[in-house]
């Protein structure tokens, strides 16, 4: 039997040209590379993430596939795509899942992790499932 598995990489970074810290306005952007390590091919349909920053819960967003897409990743393949967001302070988190369907037709979703963004430790690079 065929069984899907991904693995979820995400490297974020702080746009300080982008930012306004006097009127609490801090932008970031983040990296994320899906990998299908499964041996079943699947797609992308959709997203959903939980944004929070030092204040409390900011955003939550749902949508349809990732930056316009909805790649098809068959196993060994990767995507990447890059986005960003704005944080009302220096650090907040991110956390969701990916809604992907097989070629049979059947749902499931991958859970992305949460991951922080803070603007004094730009860069970092994680492996989160």
């Amino acid at each position: 039997m065929q069984s899907p598995a991904f693995d979820i990489h995400v490297q974020t970074a702080y746009l300080a040209d982008q930012s306004a810290p006097e009127r609490e306005i801090f932008a970031f952007s983040y990296t994320i590379t899906i990998v299908n390590c499964g041996d079943a091919p699947a797609q992308l349909i959709a997203r959903h993430w939980k944004i929070e920053d030092e204040r409390g819960p900011q955003d939550e967003v749902r949508g349809l596939g990732v930056v316009g897409q909805q790649p098809l990743l068959r196993p060994g393949e990767r995507f990447e795509y890059s986005s960003g967001c704005r944080l009302r302070s220096d650090t907040g988190s991110m956390e969701g899942s990916y809604r992907f369907v097989t070629e049979a037709g059947e749902a499931f979703d991958v859970p992305v992790p949460r991951f922080v963004m803070h603007a004094a430790q730009s860069g970092g690079h994680r492996v989160l499932h």
